[in-house]
């Protein structure tokens, strides 16, 4: 089996396995005040105090999550809530965000009343701060974009977003999630107000994660009970995920630098092995700020769909570039916002590399895309003659 999605999720590493495995084996409730308790408050607070140091933030910044999408909550939500009493109703948003923010920001747009202003990408998916620049004034009470994107790649130049942000002295948040890892990430240096990760996305489990919240950012909860992680976000912890999560981070910064040069090298292989089968395949997003195990490419005349499950039946595993919704294939809001045409759209898929890829897996795909592609398009050609025959 060929796996092509690790940006989907990435197999756990050996280390937070063996971290989490240790930690399973204990008992006690972080908030509770007994020898079992403080013993896992003390796992607890190192594991905290590793992802600070490994992440440029001050341990009391971390606050732990269930993963991705509740930190994307709590910071769109929880920031946006907190400024409204200052009377600020807008909020900015890039327009190829993660769903777990753009569903979060048009949720507060329905109920909330917020005034949303959407960032649309140039065409290689990335967001300009001129763009930013324009949009900003005293109405705004958040700033939202991620530093990588999930289905592109494409990196964003955060440092510069969060600096213009700042100087109008508006919250910054970054959906971090796929750059962890893969690229540098500093909160302290970035600048950012507010940062999400997940561990499943860096080897670590799934259903845990963290929103790095700077101290004078003021936020209100989404959950009330009993007032754990600054009061920002109630519940009793997961103590094994947890230790598993710093371990995984740790591990992913340490290795980041070397491990991105040899990711970069293995997705330009997959990318040229596909064009010489393929050779009218377009590489989408930015050719130079990009993820390095990210390869995002269309293929005209096909469905994606379709060439994810012809795949899929020789083994190999993929992400279609589209969302299906009720049966029906939508085009990606990401390939649509930085003007790809819709039928193009649809023939997209991602293959994303991890720390498990290898030569002979790409070999894999090599020796697959050529015929796969062909036999797409041919079932293409013939569900078009049957539309128009009206079969």
């Amino acid at each position: 089996m060929a796996y092509f999605d690790h940006a989907a999720t990435t197999p756990m590493l050996p280390e937070a396995i063996e971290a989490m495995t240790r930690a399973l084996s204990t008992t006690g409730n972080a908030s509770s005040l007994h020898t079992s308790g403080r013993r896992a408050r003390r796992a607890v607070e190192e594991a905290r105090e590793d992802l600070a140091d490994a992440l440029g933030a001050r341990p009391s910044e971390i606050v732990f999550t269930s993963g991705g999408t509740e930190s994307d909550n709590l910071a769109v939500k929880g920031v946006y809530w907190a400024r409204r009493t200052d009377r600020r109703r807008g909020i900015v948003a890039s327009g190829v965000e993660h769903h777990a923010v753009l569903d979060t920001v048009q949720w507060l747009a329905e109920h909330e009343g917020a005034a949303v202003t959407w960032l649309e990408p140039d065409e290689l998916g990335r967001i300009r701060p001129e763009a930013l620049a324009e949009v900003l004034d005293d109405d705004v009470a958040l700033v939202t974009a991620m530093w990588a994107n999930n289905e592109v790649g494409t990196v964003n130049p955060v440092p510069e977003l969060a600096a213009l942000a700042a100087a109008r002295g508006i919250p910054f948040h970054t959906d971090a999630v796929q750059a962890l890892g893969a690229v540098p990430v500093d909160f302290r240096e970035s600048g950012a107000s507010a940062l999400t990760l997940s561990g499943h996305k860096v080897g670590g489990p799934y259903g845990v994660g963290a929103l790095l919240l700077g101290r004078d950012v003021r936020t209100t909860p989404l959950l009330h009970g009993g007032g754990q992680e600054r009061d920002v976000r109630s519940g009793t912890l997961d103590v094994p995920a947890v230790v598993a999560l710093a371990t995984a981070v740790r591990h992913a910064v340490t290795e980041q630098l070397a491990r991105a040069g040899e990711l970069a090298a293995l997705r330009d292989e997959l990318v040229a092995a596909v064009r010489r089968a393929v050779p009218d395949v377009v590489l989408n997003g930015d050719p130079v700020h990009r993820l390095p195990g990210n390869a995002h490419l269309t293929f005209p005349g096909c469905e994606g769909d379709s060439l994810l499950m012809l795949l899929d039946a020789k083994g190999i595993e993929c992400s279609t570039g589209s969302a299906c919704t009720a049966g029906v294939a939508q085009p990606s809001h990401v390939l649509l916002a930085m003007g790809v045409e819709p039928v193009l759209a649809r023939g997209s898929l991602r293959f994303s590399l991890g720390h498990t890829s290898t030569t002979g897996e790409v070999r894999e795909l090599a020796e697959a895309i050529g015929p796969v592609v062909e036999r797409a398009r041919t079932a293409g050609i013939a569900g078009m003659k049957r539309l128009k025959a009206g079969v």
